[in-house]
This record gives C-alpha cells, sequence and structure tokens, in this order.
C-alpha cells in the first residue's frame, strides 16, 4: 500500500508539472522582489515554506529574517508559502522555475512530492535545498536544518529531569509520519528514555501533518486508552503539546510534557508549569544559513558545510549544515525571551503578565 501511494502522488505530480510547464508563469508571485544590487549574483531564489498551522515560525519567523538576508545582499527572491497542499507547492514550484528562480529552497510536506519537485529543479538546472526538514530519496543540492536528532535527545533528557527517578507511565505524540525530521526526535527521545528502567512506554501514535485539531483527538484517545495512567507525556513540539495538555486540563491532571519551537504558547505553559520544556531553534541562525548557501549558489560559490547526513531511501549522502538547538525551561525562559525566542510584549499577555514578573521577565 506504501508502495502504492508513492506512485499514486509522482503521477499527481508529474501531472502537474506537465500543466503548469504549458501554463507558463501565472504571475501571481506577491512576495517577489528584485533588486538592482545583486552584485555577481544572477537568476533569483525561491524558497517554499510548508503551511501557517504546523507551527508560526513559518511566517512569523523565517520568512522575515530570509527576506531580511536576500535585501540585504541585494538579490532577487520569490517567498511563497504551500499552505499545508502538496499540489500547491508543485504549482509554485513550476511557476518560479519557468519564472527564472535558479535556486529553489523547500521545505516539503511529504518526501515524494518533495523529490518530484527537486527531479524537475534539477532537469531545469535549478540547484536545490532541502530547508529544515530531508527529502528522502530527494536530489537536493545541499540540506540546512538543526541538528533533529539532537533535539530528540534534548525532549528526552528535559522530560527525564522533569520525571526523575520515579516510576512513570509515557504517552508519546509524535510528529506528522510523513516528515523525517519527526522521525528522527522520536527516535533522539526514545534514546534517552528508552533506557530509564522506570519507564514504561503505555502509548505512541504520530499526529498526520502537525495538525493540532487531529492532535487533540489522538491524545484523547491514548489517555483513555491508558485509564488516565499517565505521569508524562513526549509531543513533538509546541503546537502538540497544547493539545496534549487541554486535555490534561480538562481531567484535572498536569504531568510533564515536552514540546518543540519555543512559540508563544510553549513558552506560556512553561510559565504556568503545564509544560516541562521546549526547544529553541532560532530561526535567525537557520535562516542565515539557508540564506548563506542560497546566496553562495547564485553567486556561483561553493557554500560552506559542517558535514554531510545520509538519505536512507536514496542511499546517498548530502552535503549539510547542521545547526545546534537549545533546550529552554523555566531556569533558563528569561535568557530565551532576552535573546529572541519570542517577545515579551507576546508572551506576557494578560495571566501571564504575573507570571513573567515572578519569572524575572521583563
Amino acid at each position: 500500500m506504501a508502495r502504492r501511494r508513492t506512485l499514486t502522488t509522482a503521477l499527481a505530480v508529474a501531472t502537474v508539472f506537465s500543466i503548469a510547464a504549458c501554463g507558463g508563469n501565472s504571475g501571481n508571485s506577491s512576495s517577489d522582489k528584485s533588486s538592482s544590487g545583486g552584485g555577481n549574483a544572477s537568476g533569483k531564489i525561491g524558497v517554499i515554506l510548508p503551511d501557517t498551522t504546523s507551527s508560526p515560525r513559518w511566517e512569523s519567523a523565517d520568512r522575515p529574517k530570509l527576506e531580511e538576508a536576500f535585501k540585504k545582499a541585494g538579490v532577487k527572491y520569490d517567498i511563497q508559502n504551500a499552505q499545508n497542499d502538496a499540489q500547491k507547492m508543485q504549482t509554485i514550484a513550476q511557476q518560479m522555475i519557468t519564472g527564472g528562480v535558479t535556486v529553489l529552497a523547500i521545505v516539503n510536506l511529504d518526501s515524494a512530492s518533495g523529490a518530484a519537485i527537486e527531479q524537475q529543479a534539477k532537469k531545469q538546472g535549478v540547484s536545490t535545498i532541502d530547508y529544515d526538514r530531508l527529502t528522502l530519496g530527494g536530489s537536493a543540492d545541499y540540506y540546512v536544518s538543526y541538528d533533529n536528532a539532537q533535539v530528540g535527545k534534548l525532549q528526552g533528557e528535559g522530560l527525564q529531569k522533569c520525571l526523575g527517578d520515579k516510576a512513570a507511565n509515557i504517552a508519546y505524540l509524535n510528529g506528522s509520519p510523513d516528515d523525517n525530521n519527526a522521525t528522527l526526535f522520536s527516535e533522539g527521545a526514545h534514546s534517552v528514555l528508552d533506557k530509564v528502567a522506570n519507564y514504561k512506554k503505555v502509548a505512541e501514535q504520530a499526529v498526520p501533518k502537525w495538525d493540532a485539531v487531529q492532535a487533540q483527538t489522538i491524545f484523547e484517545q491514548l489517555y483513555t486508552q491508558a485509564g488516565g495512567n499517565i505521569q508524562g507525556v513526549y509531543a513533538a513540539n509546541d503546537t502538540l503539546a497544547n493539545a496534549a495538555i487541554q486535555t490534561l486540563k480538562r481531567n484535572n491532571q498536569k504531568v510533564p510534557v515536552t514540546g518543540q519551537d519555543a512559540a508563544v504558547v510553549g513558552l506560556q505553559n512553561i510559565l504556568s508549569g503545564d509544560q516541562c520544556m521546549t526547544v529553541w531553534k532560532p530561526a535567525d541562525g537557520e535562516a542565515k544559513a539557508l540564506s548563506d548557501v542560497a546566496i553562495a549558489l547564485l553567486k556561483g560559490d561553493t557554500p560552506k558545510t559542517t558535514g554531510t547526513v545520509k538519505d536512507t531511501e536514496g542511499n546517498r549522502d548530502v552535503k549539510a549544515i547542521l545547526l545546534d538547538p537549545i533546550s529552554v525551561t523555566k531556569d533558563n525562559l528569561a535568557d530565551s525571551i532576552s535573546k529572541g525566542a519570542q517577545s515579551v510584549a507576546d508572551v506576557c499577555t494578560g495571566d501571564y503578565a504575573a507570571m513573567c514578573a515572578s519569572a524575572g521577565i521583563k
């Protein structure tokens, strides 16, 4: 069945590319920016972000940081969002390619559609970059991300610190099954938590497309199956963590819950004691790494890398730039906010204002 779905996706992708190629560029790229200050650069950089729902970071952090970097470098660029629609991402990619993009970075929605986009770009001589998520079976020239296995390890270590050595039943709320990062997060967390003899996994399920509504339904089912006997929750990001927390609150229960992205809701949940920790992956660091690689490729230079990562499906090593994530708990929350995790104005609203004051956040 998995093979059949992959073939179906690939055929759908090919159809979209064929239609888009015949139709040409629709010209509806509102994010297209041009500059005469491009120096030795020619062509244009295209970036396709995945959605606006799995995490607020894509539009609130990544887009503005990328725009800032590209403007500063004086290069032409086009940044668009696929709104969690693989077919839309394919159409955007083809429009960008026919519109003169010579470097294309994508945050894939799934590896099958991402690989098809990269294959088409390669045929047109366009350099490709996997941003944040590695496209398994793809052909990206470079991969820019945080060390996602380390993200999972930090989550596991954070949950272990909050739980201590006492016996604990743990429920795992993993990210989307078609996101390779989610697999790495889970593996990293398990590498820590599975070694603790007093911990027992009582439930584990992935959340399709990182969807908050599905996450709440799924966690309610896991909670019921476990008879409410859960002492810790591994949640892959802050959106999923908040979904689990809502169920716990309705059952008058508060247990350690992990997260990721240092989203406003995640930091607020840490302030209130409803969330144990989150992992901060500074967007300025990742966006800078991506912009450095994209601009170098645009200018015909060779980007600097930190090593390689293995594409297990494509059986190849992908040149990579991997950054170090940061664990955020109540102990370093104030410092993280002061360094730009989120603004004080966004976090310290309403009932959280007093909590911020008590935590030394000004």
